[in-house]
C-alpha cells in the first residue's frame, strides 16, 4: 500500500519550513523512525523521521522548496497494509496507477523484496523491523558535490557527523587517500582546531566554542568564543564524547597538547583496565583530520560553497547578487527588532582584574583533564552571574506585558550566545546554580556542538532567564549587546588581556604591574532596571571574578 506522509508541526508556532536536503532517495528502503529530509525552521535545522517501515515512492518536493505544515512531502510503499483491507488508497495514488480504487497489490519486485526481509506482508511472517541497507548513507548536498566532482564513491566512506553524516572532512580524507578501509576513516572531527580566538594572554580560550555569537549581537556579529573542541561518536566499543577518563601516556599528553588538540576528543580504539586509552598514532592521525578537515573548509569558502558562506564572486557583468532571507537567518533578525523597539536599551562598560582567575583556573586545569573535561573560564563567569543574580533579582526578572506585572523568577537558566553557519542561537544551560564547574562545562560544550552541527532541538533553544555572549572570541573589548528579549539583560564579556594596573601592597604602598584584564559591557531593560541597579550587578560579578574563591560559597 501506498502511504503518503505530510509535512509534521515540526516546533511549537512553526506555520512553514524549507526543506533542505533529502537524505534518502526513491527506491531506497527505510525503517521507522529513521531520519529521511532536514527541514529548516524558522527556529532550527530538524531532521523529519518515517513514519513507518517500507520503500520509498516518491519524492514530492524539490531540496530548497518553502513547504507549509501539512503538505504531502513523501510517499512510501508499505508492504502487508494492503492484506489487511484497512485503508482506501487516496486520490493522488489513483491519478498515479491505473487500478481500480481499493486495490493495491505489490509489483512481483517488491513481493520478492517483502520475502526476503521477512516484512509483515511476506507469507505472514512476524513483524520486523526492515533494517537498512549497508549502502546507505547521509550527506549534505555540498558534500555530494564535492564527493561527484573528485570522483568519491560516498558509500565507501563512514561519516563522522551525527547520525554518521558524512562531512566535507570525510571526503578531504577521503581524497588524500589516508587509508583504503573505511573503518580507518571513521569518526574524525570536522571542527577546526582551536585557532586562538578568545583567548587570554596565554592563548586559554574563555568560553567553549570557537566564534560563538551572541543572539543579541547584531552590528558586530561578535563570537562568543566558547572555545572547546567538538566531539562526536567513536567506534562503537569506546565512547569519546565527555568520557570520564582517558588513559594515555603523559608523553601522548604532551603531544596532543602541542597539536592543539583534546585527547578526549580522539577516537579510541583500545580499552585498557576498561578505560578508554588514546595513542601517540591515535593523537597524530586525529591531528591530521583537523589540520585537513580545516583546509577543506578554507577551500570550500573560497569556493563559495560553505554553508553560510555569503561568497565574493558576482555573475559576470553583474555588480549585486540576491539571496533568500528566511529561515533561522530572518527569524533572529525579527528577533532584533522586536527586542531594540520594546525594550530601551542601556549598556554599563568596567573592566575587572582576573588575574587570581587565570591562576586559579590554571592550577584546576590538569584536575579537569584528568577527568575528560577541557575547562575554560565561561563557567566560572557563568556561577559569577548566577551570584549576582541572587543578590539583584530584578536582572533575572521579565516583563508580563500582557497582565501587567513583572515576574520575578527563582531559577537560573544561562544561555551561552553562539554562532552557527545559519547565524546566531543561544543554547540554555539549565539550573547552573545547581551544577558544579565540570559539570556545566560539559553540558555547554555538547550544547554548543549541537548548535554548531545543527542537530539542537528547539527546547535546548528557549527558556533562558539571561545571556552571556563573549565578544572576545575575534579579539574584542567593549560592545553594545542586545538583549535576548525579553530577558532583562545581557552581559558580553571582552579578550582577556595583560594591561598595567596600580597595585596597592598591604603597606599601602603602589606599584605598577601587569595584570590580567577582563571587559564587561552590560545591556538592561531600562524599562525595568536603573542604571544604579546595573552597576551594582555588575560590581558583584566583578567582586566574584576577582576573587575566585568566593565562588565556592555558591
Amino acid at each position: 500500500m501506498v502511504r503518503e506522509f505530510e509535512l509534521p508541526d515540526v516546533g511549537e508556532g512553526v506555520a512553514e519550513g524549507e526543506l533542505v536536503s533529502w537524505l534518502v532517495e526513491e527506491g531506497e528502503t527505510v525503517s521507522e523512525d529513521q531520519p529521511v529530509a532536514e527541514v529548516e525552521t524558522d527556529k532550527a535545522l530538524v531532521e523529519v523521521p518515517a513514519p513507518v517501515d517500507g520503500t520509498v515512492r516518491e519524492l514530492h518536493v524539490e531540496a530548497g522548496e518553502i513547504v507549509p505544515v501539512g503538505t504531502v512531502i513523501i510517499s512510501f510503499d508499505v508492504a502487508g497494509e494492503a492484506d489487511e483491507g484497512a485503508e482506501e488508497p487516496t486520490e493522488s495514488e489513483r491519478e498515479r496507477t491505473s487500478e481500480p480504487a481499493g486495490v493495491d497489490e505489490p509489483s512481483e519486485q517488491q513481493a520478492a523484496s517483502d520475502e526476503a526481509a521477512g516484512s509483515p506482508g511476506a507469507t505472514g511472517a512476524d513483524t520486523e523491523e526492515v533494517a537498512p541497507p549497508d549502502d546507505r548513507f547521509f550527506a549534505p548536498p555540498r558534500v555530494r558535490r564535492m564527493a561527484r566532482e573528485q570522483g568519491i564513491d560516498l558509500s565507501q566512506i563512514q561519516g563522522s557527523g551525527p547520525g554518521g553524516r558524512i562531512t566535507a572532512a570525510d571526503v578531504q580524507v577521503a581524497m588524500g587517500g589516508r587509508s583504503s578501509d573505511p573503518t580507518a576513516q571513521t569518526h574524525q572531527r570536522t571542527a577546526e582546531p582551536s585557532s586562538g580566538k578568545g583567548t587570554s594572554g596565554s592563548g586559554d580560550p574563555i568560553g567553549t566554542s570557537e566564534d560563538t555569537d551572541s543572539t543579541g549581537e547584531t552590528a558586530t556579529e561578535s563570537a562568543t568564543g566558547v572555545s572547546s573542541p567538538q566531539r562526536t561518536e567513536t567506534p562503537a566499543q569506546v565512547e569519546s564524547a565527555d568520557r570520564d577518563k582517558t588513559l594515555a601516556a603523559p608523553a601522548t599528553r604532551r603531544m596532543a597538547e602541542e597539536e592543539g588538540v583534546d585527547i578526549d576528543a580522539v577516537p579510541a580504539t583500545e580499552e585498557r583496565d576498561g578505560e578508554a586509552f588514546v595513542s601517540p598514532d591515535a593523537v597524530r592521525e586525529y591531528a591530521e583530520a583537523q589540520r585537513q578537515a580545516q583546509e577543506a573548509d578554507r577551500e570550500a569558502i573560497e569556493a563559495g560553497e560553505s554553508a553560510g558562506t555569503k561568497g565574493t564572486d558576482f555573475p559576470e557583468g553583474e555588480r549585486e547578487r540576491r539571496e533568500p532571507f528566511r529561515g533561522v537567518r530572518k527569524r533572529i533578525a525579527e528577533a532584533m527588532v522586536e527586542s531594540k523597539y520594546s525594550a530601551p536599551h542601556v549598556t554599563h562598560h568596567d573592566e575587572v582584574d582576573v588575574t587570581e582567575l587565570v591562576g586559579v583556573r590554571e592550577d584546576l586545569k590538569p584536575r579537569a583533564e584528568e577527568r575528560g573535561i577541557r575547562l575554560t573560564y565561561m563557567p566560572f563567569i557563568m556561577k559569577a552571574v548566577v551570584a549576582a543574580l541572587k543578590e539583584h533579582p530584578e536582572m533575572n526578572a521579565v516583563i508580563d506585558e500582557a497582565n501587567e506585572e513583572v515576574v520575578y523568577r527563582d531559577y537560573y537558566n544561562i544561555g551561552v550566545a553562539t554562532a552557527t553557519d545559519v547565524g546566531l542561537m543561544v543554547p540554555v544551560v539549565d539550573d547552573v546554580d545547581r551544577k558544579g564547574l565540570l559539570q556545566l562545562s560539559s553540558e555547554m560544550n555538547e550544547l554548543v556542538r549541537k548548535a554548531r552541527d545543527r542537530t539542537i532541538s528547539p527546547g535546548e533553544l528557549q527558556g533562558s532567564t539571561f545571556t552571556i555572549t563573549n565578544v572576545g572570541g575575534i579579539g574584542g573589548e567593549y560592545a553594545t549587546p542586545i538583549i535576548n528579549y525579553p530577558e532583562a539583560g545581557i552581559l558580553a564579556i571582552g579578550e582577556i588581556k595583560r594591561k598595567p594596573r596600580v597595585v596597592i601592597d598591604e603597606n599601602g604602598d603602589e606599584s605598577i604591574e601587569p595584570r590580567s584584564v577582563l571587559t564587561l559591557s552590560l545591556s538592561f531593560d531600562h524599562r525595568l532596571i536603573d542604571g544604579a541597579v546595573g552597576a551594582r550587578f555588575t560590581n558583584t560579578v566583578m567582586e566574584y571574578l576577582e576573587n575566585p574563591g568566593l565562588l565556592l560559597l555558591e
